[in-house]
Order: structure tokens, then C-alpha cells, then sequence
């Protein structure tokens, strides 16, 4: 008995001691390394042999001025001979990290890196790949490759998640929540009330079906190390990077970028917030003016929108309906806290201007409903449903940009809202303008209960209610409009009056009357 756990006890050692040294072929077989989709920048590559058993190599190269990120993908032959080659890197002060031979790839940024690395500051010059030999049999001669990508700017601010080829559909969302990377809390397992680490609210977002989640601690990017450890183990749910930009004359939200922000919006620096708008799109990022109608004040600091001289062609979206703002003040999504009419009164700068919800989320436990009714400020109340090409952060940006998008408040997580307006002119779909005169036919999809009422409104002036009974093809002719711009939206109610949903709108220009049947 004794001896028998000796020789378990040894062999579970050896195992995890192997475990370092060994390649894990099954993980590098089912998880695709996460490297840009274009040829790399540099190659190194060299050959080892027996007399490099049990040695460290040091392989330099020099990291350009201005890279934002770093990443390297190695592979080796006569792995089928118990080759085995352990991966390091150096920077130019000293050690960054190595992962051994279980992970075939890594990156290094300033906000994150691969588990096993270190991010922070890419320093130009002199860096190496220190190639660590455990074990190779003479008379074998192995070769060695190591492909490098030296990325910048837009291109470096994400990877690839394990989300990417799920093709075009609907992907619902939260795009506004805390962690213990800002003012997120949580109760402890000891029943303290604590800073609420990221991975609960990564849990309790992967419990309820979301597609994906970005999460937009309040003005720093320290979330995005802990997001890049936990995209492989959550790998059917992207997570996107963001942050909540909080100023003193209002909050906003940046989506799908880690580089620095200098948020600091003052007096003396009016042009403050056009300058960070024109990095983050510069960036391939988004911007979006978060609950914009809340008072701003000692009871919530800036929380308004009271931005001098505000670029909003710099403005990609509105967060119009805010679970955090709705569970504080009168419990109505269309209520005092409801960002509706401020996002109408900027809908003519030259560029549709979308509607987003957003939970501001600042503890995952809280409950998604209460006595039947929504529960605001948890996680995905209100969501966000993107129609995109793929779960990827640049197609479900690029579905927001697009105004391809609506805010879903209530109803099961299959609700679907879309609409397009047709006339002689032309056709346009939701998020989209049309130019027209004449006869305006309305066409919608909506997927919802039996009952659900469809409010189509001109801003915020109702055109026209129906009712929906199973057939989920809608088709309406406009009423009456007259020559101008009109704001052509959609609202779903459940059959006691409960708003459900909002979609976005299509900007409807009349050169002459239009609409009439």
C-alpha cells in the first residue's frame, strides 16, 4: 500500500514536472493561435542538435520605434523524437516571461499579454527569444521558425477571440458594466462586501446566454489583462475591451481599443473630448455618450451631459436606456433617467448617430428580474442586439456603427427587431437614410410574443400601433409626412404596456410630400 502511493506520488510529479517541458499537442490542435491574418514582419529561424541538449540559446532581435504590440508565433520540427524547445523572451531591461512549450503563440502590450508574460511598456531596441533545450537525442538535428509581428496602432489593439466564424446573425450583449477594476462589488464567499473580481461578472454573463460583453471600467484598461486570460476559457462569448471615460461635464463609453487615454477633460482643454473621440477612431474604435440625461451633482459627479461645445460628428452612438439610471431613480425606461430625447435632438450631423442600452452593471449578482419585472442595472437589462458578419469585435463594432442594432428591455432572448422603408427612390434599412417623395412603405421583422404591440413613431410623434399575431413579416405604408427630415423608429410593449424594446432609426428625408397611400 505504502509503496503503491509512492510510486502514484512520483508519477504525478514527473507529470507535472513533463508538463512544463512537453509540448500539449491536443491544445495547440484545438485552439487556433491567435496571430494577425497577414505575414509577419520579421522570421527568425535557426537549427539546434545534440550538442545543444540542456542549453539556453539566445536569439535577438530589434523591436521598431512606435510598436503597440508584440507577437510571436514558434513552432519546431522532430517533435516525433522527443525534441523539446522551451520559449522565452527578453526585453531590453531584463526578463518579460516564457510559457515553456505549452502555448505556440503570445502577444505583449502595455494594458495585457498572454498568460505567462508580462505587459507594460514595448521599449524600442535590442529584445530575444531565449529558446530553452530540455531535451534532444543525438544525431538529430531539429529547426526551429519563430514568426514576428511588430503591430501598431488600430491593428494592435486586439487579437482574434475563439468566437470568430460563427458567420452572419444576431448576437445580443451588454456594453456597459463595472468589475473590481473600478467600482464593481460583490459579496465575498465570507459574506464581505467586496471589490467583485472580473471573472463573476464573466460567469454570470456566460449563465444568461450572452453573445458577448464589453467591459468598460470606469477610465482605465487594467480589465483587458484579465480579459485576455479569460477569452480562451470563455470561448463561446467575445469579450471586447472598453472603458467609461469619466469627466467632469459627462461620461462616455470607448469600445474595442486598450491604448492610453488622457481622460482628463477640463476647463482649460475645451477641445479635450474631440481629441480623445478622433484617437479612439483613429484606433478603429467607437464612441458613445453614456446616460446623457441624468443630473449631474454631488449624488452623481459628472454623470450628465454637459460637454462645452460637444463635436458630435465625433459621436457614434447614444446609450439611451441605462439599467443603472433606471434602478435609481422612477424604475421607467422611458422615464426622467431616459437618454430618448437628447439622442433625438443630435440626429442631423451628417452621419446616423445609433441608440444603445447598456446595464452599467456594478454587481453580477444582482438579479435580472424582480416580481416579474425587469431588473434593472443587472447584467444584459437592458442588452444590445447587433446583426454582424461573425462574433468579432470588428464586426459587432462595425453592426453598432451601422445602426444595426436595437436595445432590448423585456421578452425572451430570441426577440428580434428590424425594419427597412421602401419607395420608388430607393431602400433603406435600419441605421441607414433615405431620400424620397411619394408613397413610403414600412417593412419589419419582428420575432416576439403573440400580442406584442409595434409602435412606429416620427421621433416622437406615434404614426401607427399594430398588433402582431405569429406572422413575423410586417409590411405598412407610411401615413402622411410632410417635406423635411423624420426620424423613423420602432418600439416594442408586451400586451400590458411594458416596453420590450428599441430599435434604431432610419433617417427618412422627404424632398416633397411623402408617405401618403
Amino acid at each position: 500500500m505504502q509503496e503503491s502511493l509512492v510510486k502514484r506520488t512520483s508519477t504525478f510529479v514527473w507529470a507535472s514536472v513533463l508538463s512544463f517541458f512537453l509540448p500539449v499537442a491536443a491544445a495547440k490542435a484545438d485552439i487556433p493561435a491567435p496571430v494577425p491574418r497577414r505575414a509577419p514582419d520579421s522570421v527568425l529561424a535557426g537549427t539546434i542538435s545534440g550538442e545543444d541538449n540542456q542549453t539556453y540559446l539566445r536569439e535577438p532581435f530589434r523591436l521598431p520605434v512606435g510598436t503597440d504590440r508584440l507577437v510571436v508565433a514558434f513552432d519546431y520540427d522532430h517533435r516525433e523524437d522527443k525534441t523539446v524547445i522551451d520559449l522565452g523572451i527578453e526585453d531590453p531591461h531584463g526578463f518579460r516571461g516564457a510559457s515553456g512549450g505549452n502555448k505556440p503563440s503570445f502577444t505583449i502590450a502595455q494594458s495585457d499579454a498572454t498568460p505567462s508574460y508580462l505587459p507594460g511598456r514595448l521599449d524600442p531596441g535590442e529584445w530575444a527569444l531565449s529558446l530553452a533545450v530540455p531535451n534532444i537525442r543525438e544525431g538529430v538535428t531539429a529547426r526551429w521558425t519563430a514568426k514576428l509581428w511588430f503591430l501598431k496602432g488600430a491593428e494592435a489593439q486586439w487579437l482574434p477571440a475563439p468566437t470568430r466564424g460563427r458567420g452572419k446573425g444576431w448576437y445580443r450583449g451588454d456594453l456597459h458594466m463595472h468589475t473590481a477594476h473600478s467600482d464593481g462589488s460583490c459579496q465575498s464567499l465570507g459574506g464581505n462586501r467586496v471589490p467583485c473580481p472580473l471573472f463573476r461578472t464573466l460567469e454570470a454573463a456566460q449563465a444568461r446566454g450572452l453573445d458577448f460583453l464589453a467591459v468598460s471600467d470606469h477610465s482605465t484598461s487594467s480589465q483587458a489583462q484579465m480579459l485576455r486570460e479569460a477569452q480562451g476559457y470563455f470561448d463561446t462569448m467575445l469579450l471586447i475591451p472598453a472603458r467609461e471615460i469619466t469627466t467632469f461635464f459627462g461620461h462616455f463609453n470607448v469600445f474595442g481599443i486598450t491604448s492610453t487615454l488622457d481622460f482628463r477633460v477640463t476647463r482649460n482643454r475645451p477641445d479635450a473630448f474631440r481629441d480623445i473621440a478622433r484617437r479612439v477612431h483613429d484606433l478603429g474604435g467607437l464612441v458613445s455618450i453614456n446616460h446623457p440625461a441624468l443630473p449631474s451633482g454631488e449624488a452623481c459627479m459628472g454623470c450628465g451631459w454637459t460637454m462645452a461645445d460637444t463635436d458630435y460628428a465625433q459621436v457614434d452612438a447614444v446609450e439611451i436606456v441605462n439599467g443603472g439610471a433606471i434602478a435609481g431613480s422612477d424604475g421607467n425606461p422611458e422615464g426622467v433617467s431616459d437618454g430618448e430625447q437628447f439622442w433625438l435632438g443630435h440626429t442631423g450631423y451628417g452621419h446616423p448617430i445609433a441608440v444603445l442600452g447598456g446595464s452599467d452593471n456594478h454587481d453580477p449578482n444582482k438579479p435580472p428580474a424582480v416580481d416579474g419585472k425587469p431588473g434593472f442595472g443587472a447584467l444584459a437589462v437592458p442588452a444590445t442586439v447587433v446583426e454582424a458578419d461573425d462574433l468579432s469585435m470588428p464586426a459587432i463594432l462595425d453592426g453598432i456603427r451601422k445602426g444595426r442594432s436595437f436595445i432590448q428591455i423585456g421578452g425572451p432572448a430570441s426577440l428580434r427587431l428590424d425594419f427597412q422603408l421602401a419607395a420608388s427612390q430607393g431602400v433603406a434599412g435600419m441605421g441607414g437614410r433615405l431620400q424620397a417623395q411619394g408613397a413610403v412603405a414600412l417593412d419589419g421583422e419582428v420575432v416576439a410574443p403573440d400580442g406584442t404591440r409595434v409602435e412606429i413613431l416620427d421621433g416622437n410623434h406615434l404614426l401607427a400601433r399594430q398588433v402582431i399575431m405569429k406572422s413575423t413579416a410586417q409590411h405598412w405604408k407610411l401615413p402622411d409626412l410632410g417635406k423635411g427630415e423624420h426620424v423613423i423608429r420602432l418600439k416594442l410593449r408586451s400586451e400590458s404596456s411594458d416596453l420590450l424594446a428599441v430599435s434604431n432609426a432610419i433617417v427618412l428625408d422627404c424632398t416633397a410630400l411623402c408617405g401618403a397611400q
